[in-house]
């Protein structure tokens, strides 16, 4: 059996802003992203619900989809549980099922295997609970023969859930709550009774003013009279739902001589403080969940948070919106909620990079991969033309997808994440197949030059008597330098304008030559190095991205263009809701 318990399916039904979710998390940390409103928080609660300690839980219609409480929710895992758990301790013995690497099975008998049915070594438990039309709940364990019993508060004490939410109310865990942290750490039941007994001990009658006990003492009398309870005193007493334990909690020292209630720090040191006390209980096994990982935590801290809880054994599950915290998360599943509540993997070997590199291509309402510095200041000029309004204050971003291979990957992934997001890349002439694919997926969202790259699709497209402006600059440094480039590929010494096109007959592949930074023709080495470098000098910035864009205006070329590119553009504004445009606005 596992040594830590683990949820290996949760399918959620019905429950708040969750019609229906089908998810196999993996056993470690898992990081849960997505869009506003599309669920994230509510997975997590489901989760805290299911395990939830106490029975002293209030359901309203909101708990309902779309508050139709005729239709009951049900909140439903299969768990694999550690030998130690009581899962064994209920009324009525609990059968284990049978795991099958997706899902939980009934367990195979000898004739099964007889009969070739595999047999499988990992046995697990199918746990829900259930919100009804009376705005009643029931936690169940679901049996191999689908027969139901009651899941006790007890097991679910066991298995342990440590609940820190993004309200500002994750103190609990700070206060001895039945199944808090707190109260797993001291593990002392019979604490409660001996606080109870010393609080029954108060005179407390004796404090009152004269006023007060005349009044106390005429309904005690009234109360004997009316053959009710008499000999009336009073007592500190819990509630309905509040234990006297739930009114202890933990001080710490502020300042010398100042004591004060940890659960009245900042929120940021509840959080950690509450961790801290889980992990440093018998059952710092238990299942952590966290709303806003974030919260109250400096940058610094949310790194320190999150690879704390990448090295626990426990699994854990977490929302942010903190690029820090998905940096820091380079050994957690990433995963990715859509709007219709879909959730999806982000593999890490395909966006590992840029996860270390720009961890906010994950937060983003629109995240736009452009092959590399050349698109993303090329794209970067076009959006400001093509959207309505900033669209970077949309939501837009533009991100350096660090090369053809890798942005190939990375769209991959976010493609199976179910992430909104378009593609921009050259065609290097490379794995067709799959970028076929990736197109078929896509649609008009992914646009791939035919044949090149950026560069080449646009200098291949001006007129040749308007060849020369492409080498002209606001800087006539960069001029100079770009002139250098096409002299050193024709071996000259006169770095003039006029000498560069007296020595050659085909001026355009010169110029996609020395843009491209193409290394095709160096006479060794050393030129290999330098020519490869002629594209910095260029195009290959996304300043020199900026640059090739404008000049497709000035130049005339957009016209040529606009029936390929502008399909990608509109795919965009439909993302954010905008209406279809016939052109885009530019100068010249």
């Amino acid at each position: 059996m596992t040594e830590t318990p683990t949820i290996l399916k949760l399918k959620i039904d019905r429950f708040r802003g969750l019609q229906a979710l089908d998810w196999n998390p993996t056993s470690g940390m898992n990081i849960v992203l997505g869009g506003g409103d599309a669920g994230k928080t509510t997975i997590l609660d489901a989760i805290a619900l299911l395990l939830s300690p106490s029975n002293s839980i209030v359901l309203s219609e909101a708990d309902y989809w779309q508050r139709k409480v005729e239709d009951e929710f049900v909140i439903q895992a299969v768990l694999a549980l550690p030998a130690s758990s009581e899962i064994g301790q209920q009324q009525k013995f609990v059968w284990p099922w049978e795991w099958n690497g997706s899902n939980a099975v009934p367990p195979v008998g000898d004739e099964d295997e007889e009969q070739g049915a595999p047999a499988s070594a990992r046995p697990v438990y199918r746990l829900q609970v259930r919100g009804t039309a009376e705005l009643e709940i029931y936690w169940e364990i679901v049996q191999p023969n689908d027969e139901t019993d009651l899941l006790s508060a007890a097991v679910r004490r066991d298995i342990g859930v440590v609940r820190l939410g993004g309200d500002d109310r994750n103190d609990r865990d700070l206060r001895l709550v039945y199944g808090s942290a707190l109260d797993r750490l001291l593990a002392d039941k019979g604490l409660r009774a001996r606080i109870g007994q010393r609080v029954s001990e108060i005179d407390l009658a004796a404090h009152l003013g004269d006023e007060a006990k005349k009044a106390l003492e005429e309904l005690d009398r009234t109360l004997k009279t009316e053959a009710l309870p008499s000999g009336l005193d009073l007592a500190l007493t819990s509630s309905q739902g509040l234990s006297i334990g739930a009114l202890i909690g933990l001080m710490a020292d502020r300042a010398p001589g100042v004591s004060l209630p940890l659960a009245s720090w900042g929120a940021g040191t509840r959080r950690m403080t509450a961790l801290q006390i889980a992990a440093a209980s018998e059952a710092e096994s238990s299942i952590t969940v966290i709303d806003e990982i974030e919260r109250g935590l400096e940058p610094y801290r949310q790194r320190k948070l999150v690879k704390s809880l990448q090295a626990q054994a426990a699994q854990s599950f977490v929302t942010t919106h903190s690029a820090a915290a998905i940096n820091a998360a380079d050994k957690a599943s990433l995963w990715y909620l859509d709007g219709a509540g879909h959730i999806g993997a982000l593999p890490h070997a395909k966006i590992a990079r840029q996860q270390e590199r720009d961890p906010e291509t994950f937060l983003s309402r629109f995240a736009v991969i452009a092959e590399g510095p050349t698109e993303v200041g090329f794209l970067s000029y076009m959006l400001e033309r093509a959207i309505d309004g900033s669209f970077a204050d949309h939501g837009v971003r533009v991100c350096d997808g660090q090369g053809n291979p890798a942005t190939l990957d990375l769209l991959e992934a976010l493609a199976g994440g179910g992430l909104a997001f378009g593609g921009f890349a050259d065609d290097e002439g490379q794995a067709s197949g799959r970028w076929t694919a990736l197109k078929t997926k896509m649609g008009d969202r992914l646009f791939q030059w035919q044949g090149g790259c950026t560069e080449e699709a646009i200098i291949k497209l001006v007129p040749e008597d308007r060849l020369a402006e492409l080498i002209g600059h606001d800087d006539a440094g960069v001029a100079a330098e770009r002139r250098v480039t096409l002299a050193t590929r024709l071996s000259i010494e006169d770095k003039s304008l006029e000498a560069i096109l007296a020595a050659t007959d085909d001026f355009r592949p010169l110029l996609i030559a020395a843009a491209t930074g193409s290394k095709d023709g160096a006479p060794d080495d050393e030129a290999t190095k330098m020519w490869s470098r002629h594209g910095r000098r260029w195009f290959k910035s996304a300043p020199g991205g900026r640059e090739l864009a404008a000049k497709m205006f000035a130049l005339s070329i957009w016209p040529a263009l606009k029936p390929d590119l502008l399909p990608f553009f509109n795919a965009i504004r439909a993302a954010l809701g905008q209406a279809t445009i016939a052109d885009i606005a530019h100068d010249g």
